[in-house]
C-alpha cells in the first residue's frame, strides 16, 4: 500500500490532505465534478423520460444524437467565451446517453426494480473510492497504466464485435467483468490525466468531465447487468 498511497496512515483527516494540488487545480476539479454531477443529473432526466413517458425513447436515434452532440461539443474549441454553448452541448450528450440507458432499465425493472438504485449506490461508492485513489495517489501513479488500459480496452472492443457474430455467453461474460474492472481504474487514470492536463494549461473542464461521465455510465451499466443476471438465476432457482 506504501507504493500506492505514500507512508501515510489511512484517516479521516488523510482523506481531505490533497496538499500537493495547488489552488487552481482545486477549483479546475470543482469545476470538473460540478459538470459531472449536472450530467448524471440530466441523464436520469433521460432515462425517467424513456421509463416513466412516451415522449422519447431510447434507441438507434438517441445512439445518433448522442453521437452528433459529442462531435459538435468536440469542434466546437474552448475558448473560454463559449462555454454555454458548450455545456448545452454536454447537457444534450448526458441527456440522450440516459435515453439510451432506458432499454436496459426496462428489462433489468422487470426482473427487480430495486437493482436500478442498488446499482448507482454500488456505482457511486466504486467511483468515490477510485477518485480518493487518484488524488491521494503519488503523481502520475495511474498514469502509467494508460498504455494498458488503452489495450485492454481495443481487446474488449474486439471481444464484443466478435460476440455479435458467435453469440457466445462465455466472451459476453469475460467483456462484462474485464470492462467493470477496466474502467474501475479508468475512473483513477482520467482523475489523474485531468490533474496533468490542467497543469499543463488545458482548462476545459467541460471536456474533461466527459471522461469521468462515461466511465461512470460504463460502470453502472456493467452493475446492472451483474445485478440483474444474479437476480433471475435466484428466481430461476426459486
Amino acid at each position: 500500500m506504501d507504493s500506492l498511497f505514500g507512508s501515510k496512515p489511512i484517516s479521516f483527516s488523510a482523506l481531505k490532505d490533497f496538499s500537493k494540488l495547488d489552488q487552481p487545480t482545486i477549483q479546475h476539479l470543482k469545476k470538473v465534478y460540478t459538470c459531472l454531477s449536472l450530467s448524471m443529473l440530466i441523464a436520469a432526466v433521460g432515462s425517467g423520460v424513456h421509463l416513466f413517458t412516451d415522449v422519447l425513447k431510447g434507441g438507434l436515434l438517441s445512439a445518433v444524437a448522442t453521437i452528433g452532440l459529442l462531435i459538435a461539443l468536440s469542434l466546437t474549441p474552448y475558448d473560454g467565451k463559449n462555454q454555454t454553448k458548450r455545456v448545452g452541448f454536454l447537457m444534450g450528450f448526458a441527456f440522450c446517453t440516459g435515453l439510451g440507458l432506458g432499454p436496459l432499465m426496462d428489462i433489468v425493472m422487470k426482473i427487480d426494480a430495486s437493482i436500478i438504485p442498488t446499482a448507482f449506490f454500488y456505482t457511486t461508492l466504486i467511483f468515490f473510492c477510485f477518485t480518493l485513489s487518484a488524488l491521494w495517489a503519488k503523481e502520475r501513479f495511474y498514469l502509467y497504466l494508460g498504455g494498458w488500459l488503452m489495450s485492454g480496452l481495443s481487446i474488449l472492443c474486439f471481444l464484443s464485435l466478435a460476440n455479435l457474430f458467435l453469440g457466445a455467453r462465455l466472451l459476453f461474460q469475460v467483456e462484462l467483468y474485464g470492462g467493470f474492472v477496466l474502467f474501475c481504474f479508468f475512473v483513477a487514470y482520467d482523475t489523474q490525466l485531468i490533474v496533468h492536463k490542467h497543469k499543463q494549461g488545458d482548462k476545459d473542464f467541460v471536456w474533461h468531465s466527459i471522461d469521468l461521465f462515461l466511465d461512470f455510465v460504463q460502470i453502472f451499466r456493467r452493475i446492472l447487468i451483474i445485478l440483474a443476471q444474479k437476480e433471475d438465476s435466484k428466481k430461476k432457482r426459486n
